[in-house]
């Protein structure tokens, strides 16, 4: 075989420069074919293959696009303050601060801190959650046999963890998630119905208010009914641009939107960040 030396190993690893696959980042982001910003400014282009992960620390202002490919995708997100990871996404907070159990654009992304990690901006899908979290080990390995990080079918927790560990984090910075593409509704009586995808094509735009380290998990959801274990590709786009300021509309829409943008923008600007 080619590869039984390592002088044919190298020959064979070397001959595959150049060459991509379908889910793979792009390296440099710039030659991704179709940027969705002024040239020169996207900064992270990437696509996730179902049951995988992805991860990046990104700066303040630099817009996110997530995108639902094919329909089955499901985006389970966390966020943390990118040098003081103590400072982290929390679902609870996001929903109750807000007064709105719904994921869209408007809604912030809020910290345990009462500041704004990121912001939805933008947002064709309308179909996520903020309630239930993503999927485990036990549950996955109950429902489809197995939920390990390397099988075909892995919970959210454990892809989760792996793009922790590769940012200085361990199992437990874990908070919930929030998931996008993969909707639930929330009945008169208190359950939740899954109402699943709005179709191919889907997607949803963040802004970062702060430097934040980004942790996704393209994983099945875990109120999704169907028997198999299906996720399909994740698209993410990342380009520079500029935080939200006071009197864009999004800083003044409610006065705890506009609170939580008051106390992000004191501390940044304590630290000469803003």
């Amino acid at each position: 075989m080619a590869t039984a030396t390592p002088y044919g190993a190298r020959a064979h690893a070397r001959a595959q420069e150049g060459t991509r696959t379908e889910t793979m980042p792009v390296v440099p982001a710039a030659d991704w074919p179709a940027p969705p910003c002024e040239a020169g400014h996207l900064v992270w282009a990437e696509t996730v293959a179902g049951g995988n992960y992805t991860h990046r620390v990104l700066a303040r202002g630099t817009e996110l696009r997530l995108t639902d490919v094919h329909g089955d995708a499901c985006a389970h997100l966390l966020l943390y303050a990118a040098d003081r990871p103590w400072e982290r996404l929390n679902a609870a907070d996001t929903v109750k601060v807000q007064w709105n159990a719904y994921l869209g654009e408007g809604v912030l992304l809020l910290s345990d801190q009462g500041r704004v990690l990121a912001s939805v901006v933008a947002d064709t899908s309308g179909r996520h959650d903020a309630l239930c979290g993503t999927s485990t080990l036990v549950r996955n390995t109950a429902r489809y046999g197995d939920g390990t990080a390397q099988s075909p079918s892995p919970a959210g927790r454990e892809l989760f963890k792996l793009a922790a560990a590769k940012n200085g984090l361990e199992p437990r910075d874990l908070p919930p998630s929030l998931s996008f593409f993969q909707g639930v509704e929330v009945q008169g009586d208190g359950t939740l119905d899954f109402t699943g995808s709005a179709g191919p094509g889907g997607d949803i735009t963040l802004r970062a208010e702060q430097d934040v380290t980004v942790l996704i998990a393209n994983a099945a959801h875990p109120a999704d009914p169907r028997a198999e274990y299906i996720s399909t590709p994740l698209e993410v786009l990342a380009w520079r641009a500029a935080p939200t300021r006071p009197g864009d509309p999004l800083w003044e829409a409610t006065p705890e939107g506009r609170r939580a943008f008051l106390n992000t923008a004191e501390f940044l600007t304590a630290r000469g960040l803003a």
